[in-house]
C-alpha cells in the first residue's frame, strides 16, 4: 500500500466554545462545530452565532480551520431559515467558516448561492459509498466528501484512484458507531417522534430489547441477555489509532473524530494522542510502531464502549457489538480546565468534586501527564475549602506546580 502521501488533516469535534479552544490547543488541524440549528447534534450545547464568531477567530489565530455543520435532511419549512442562516454567517468580512458540511442537495444549492466562495464538504449522511458519487459532487463544486463508515480500506483506496487528485476524502477514524447505514436512523423517530435526521437522536440503539413472536403477543423473548437486559444494536466505538499507515496509504486526506457531545477532557485526550501518532509516523515509522501500545493506552483513557476497527478490514461481526450493557468505560473523571491565574492560584470552573490532599493528574498539550497532589482550594472570596462540591463553581487551586491556560485536571477512577 502506497504511503508516500502528505500528512492528513486531524479533524476534531467541538460542541461548544470551550471544547473548540481545547481542540485547537491539543493538536487539531481543523474543528467541526454546529450552530443552534441545522446540524445533527441538537442535544449538544452548540454555538450561538457570536460564539461561532469568537471560536472561528480563535482557531484562525492559530492557523486552524473551522467547518460548520448544516447537514440535516431539510423539509420545506427549513429552507428559508437555512438561507438566512448562511447569510448571517457570511455577513461579516472576517473569520467566516472555512467550509460548510452538508448532506441535502437543496441545502447544497442554497449554500452555493449564499456562500459561493466557501468550500462545501458533503456529509457522511449523504451515503457516500462509491467513486461515482464523489465525482457527482465534485462536478457540482464540492471539493471534499466524507465517506460512509461502511467502507473498507480497500474500497477507499479504489475510490481514491478513481477521483480527481484535488478532491479530498474525509473519513471517520474514532468515536461512536451508528447502527444505521451512514447514520440515517429511523428508530429514534419511530419510538419517540424525535428525528435523528433532524438532529434529535435519542440513541435508541443503546436501549435494551426483546423480541415478540407474531402469534404470541406479550411474550418477550430475550435474544442474548444478562441481568441488565439485551443490547442487540450497541456497537463498540471505532478506533484506528493503530492503523495510521493504512489510512494514509489509502489516500485519506482528513482523519475525523466523532464526538460533538463529548467533554473537553475527551477532546484533549483523543486530539492529543492522534496528533502525536500522526506526527510520530511522519517523523519515523519505526517510532510510530514502537509507540502504538502507548497511543492505544492513552485514547482508552477517554470514555468509550471498548474499541473496534469498524468496516475498515471487512464487515463487523459479533465481536464488534456489546450485548450485555450500554454503559461507557470511564477511566478518568474530568475535573476542570485552567483558565488563568490570580495571586499565585490557578482558576478553573469545577466540573466534578475533588479534595485537598487528593492525588490527581494534569494533562497539557505536547506533554506527558503530570501526577500532582491538591495542596489548597479556595473560593472566589479567598476562603479555604476542603473540597469543591458545587458543579460549575469558580475556584482557585494550588497543585504545587506552575499551571498554564488549557491545562486539564483529571482523576483516575478506581475500579
Amino acid at each position: 500500500m502506497n504511503i508516500d502521501r502528505k500528512k492528513p488533516e486531524l479533524l476534531i469535534p467541538a460542541g461548544n466554545l470551550e471544547t473548540l479552544k481545547i481542540a485547537v490547543m491539543y493538536g487539531a488541524d481543523a474543528v467541526y462545530i454546529g450552530g443552534d440549528m441545522y446540524g445533527l447534534r441538537a442535544k449538544a450545547r452548540n454555538f450561538s452565532v457570536e460564539d461561532m464568531k469568537e471560536g472561528i477567530a480563535f482557531a484562525h489565530k492559530y492557523g486552524k480551520k473551522v467547518y460548520v455543520t448544516a447537514n440535516i435532511t431539510a423539509h420545506n419549512q427549513d429552507l428559508e431559515g437555512i438561507r438566512a442562516y448562511f447569510r448571517e454567517l457570511m455577513a461579516r468580512d472576517s473569520d467566516r467558516p472555512d467550509a460548510f458540511i452538508i448532506s441535502d442537495p437543496g441545502v447544497f444549492t442554497i449554500a452555493k448561492e449564499e456562500a459561493p466562495e466557501t468550500e462545501i464538504h458533503i456529509s457522511t449522511q449523504a451515503n457516500n459509498t462509491n467513486y461515482s458519487t464523489y465525482r457527482f459532487w465534485y462536478n457540482l463544486g464540492a471539493r471534499r466528501v466524507v465517506s460512509a463508515r461502511e467502507l473498507s480500506l480497500d474500497e477507499l483506496a479504489e475510490l481514491r484512484a478513481n477521483i480527481p487528485d484535488d478532491m479530498e476524502i474525509e473519513t471517520f477514524v474514532h468515536g461512536a458507531m451508528c447502527i444505521a447505514y451512514s447514520g440515517r436512523c429511523l428508530l429514534s423517530n419511530y419510538f419517540t417522534g424525535r428525528d435523528a435526521n433532524l438532529g434529535e437522536c435519542t440513541h435508541s440503539c443503546r436501549w435494551k430489547y426483546h423480541i415478540v413472536e407474531e402469534k404470541r403477543p406479550g411474550e418477550y423473548l430475550p435474544i442474548e441477555e444478562n441481568e441488565r437486559g439485551t443490547y442487540i444494536f450497541n456497537s463498540k466505538d471505532l478506533c484506528m489509532i493503530e492503523y495510521i499507515p493504512e489510512l494514509v496509504g489509502a489516500g485519506i486526506n482528513s482523519l475525523k473524530v466523532e464526538g460533538r457531545m463529548k467533554t473537553a477532557l475527551y477532546v484533549a485526550t483523543v486530539a492529543g494522542t492522534y496528533r502525536r501518532a500522526i506526527d510520530d509516523f511522519f517523523k519515523d515509522s519505526k517510532l510510530y510502531e514502537e509507540n502504538k501500545p502507548l497511543y492505544l493506552q492513552e485514547v482508552s483513557k477517554g470514555v468509550n464502549r471498548q474499541f473496534t476497527t469498524g468496516f475498515f478490514f471487512g464487515k463487523p461481526n459479533n465481536e464488534d457489538q456489546i450485548y450485555d450493557n450500554n454503559t461507557y468505560e470511564k477511566a478518568y473523571t474530568y475535573l476542570g480546565t485552567i483558565l488563568g491565574v490570580r495571586e499565585g492560584y490557578y482558576n478553573l470552573e469545577q466540573k466534578n468534586k475533588f479534595f485537598v490532599g487528593e492525588a490527581i493528574e494534569v494533562i497539557r498539550p505536547n506533554s506527558e501527564a503530570l501526577e500532582v497532589v491538591v495542596q489548597r482550594i479556595i473560593d472566589e472570596d479567598g476562603n479555604d475549602m476542603d473540597s469543591c462540591p458545587h458543579p460549575k463553581q469558580s475556584i482557585y487551586v494550588d497543585l504545587g506546580i506552575i499551571l498554564y491556560p488549557y491545562d486539564i485536571l483529571r482523576r483516575k477512577e478506581v475500579k
